[in-house]
């Protein structure tokens, strides 16, 4: 039986691990989560243990980079540039932004595109509204879900924060067709110093995660795994099945 638990609110996807997200009033939902999401990132290339990746949690000012598309020759939708803080256009694969980013980190990197994506955990990660609310209000902030980075964004039926944590082990369906694109949710979202970052200007706030571990185990938001194709569009129905 499905169950309607409300819709969706926004859309993010997130080209460059750590840069900054971009918002769409519709996306395709691929086999790797939102067409476009994290195909980019900085590896560290000292590092050789399991998460190469560079993210703001080690340079918080990856944040203020933001991914852009210039160049529309190529056939696809993927950001071409990059608007770095101080307004500079920089090509993406360009050694001049790899310089700049090798400077703020302290260390060498190198530009990866991985079409399968590179993600943390899923392809496809879920947060409420009232989960975010509940979290910058506990903890002084002001609202501000792109905080938590999420892909989709659901507008609840109901207050309760939180309550994703019951979908895992479920199906979550966008839209009301047969054939409408779905989700298996697989485990809670861990949050880490990421969520402290003010996604306008990188100044961390320790006060959130330590929200995050006082009210729901340092958790908040789910992670899943896409099981039905199709395009997902801010409005649309959620169903938990």
């Amino acid at each position: 039986m499905d169950i309607e638990i409300g819709h969706i609110q926004a859309l993010y996807r997130y080209p460059v691990k750590s840069m900054a997200g971009e918002s769409f009033e519709r996306i395709p939902l691929g086999w790797h989560g939102l067409e476009g999401d994290r195909r980019f990132a900085f590896r560290r290339v000292a590092e050789q243990g399991g998460f190469p990746w560079l993210s703001a949690s080690k340079l918080p000012a990856l944040l203020l980079y933001k991914p852009i598309r210039q160049d529309t020759s190529q056939n696809n939708d993927l950001p071409t540039h990059v608007m770095t803080p101080e307004g500079k256009i920089l090509a993406i694969r360009s050694d001049e932004l790899r310089d700049e980013i090798m400077r703020g980190y302290g260390a060498d990197v190198e530009l990866m595109q991985l079409k399968h994506g590179i993600f943390d955990e899923a392809a496809v990660s879920l947060l409420t509204l009232a989960t975010s609310h509940k979290i910058t209000t506990d903890s002084g902030e002001a609202p501000d879900i792109r905080r938590f980075r999420p892909n989709i964004v659901i507008d609840t039926q109901q207050s309760e924060p939180f309550t994703e944590d019951q979908w895992v082990g479920k199906t979550v369906i966008f839209g009301d067709t047969a054939d409408s694109p779905a989700v298996q949710v697989t485990l809670r979202d861990q949050r880490c110093v990421m969520v402290n970052l003010h996604p306008e200007t990188a100044q961390s706030d320790p006060a959130v995660l330590k929200t995050v571990v006082r009210l729901n185990q340092n958790c908040a938001g789910v992670y899943g795994t896409v099981i039905r194709l199709g395009e997902l569009a801010v409005g649309q129905p959620v169903y938990l099945r």
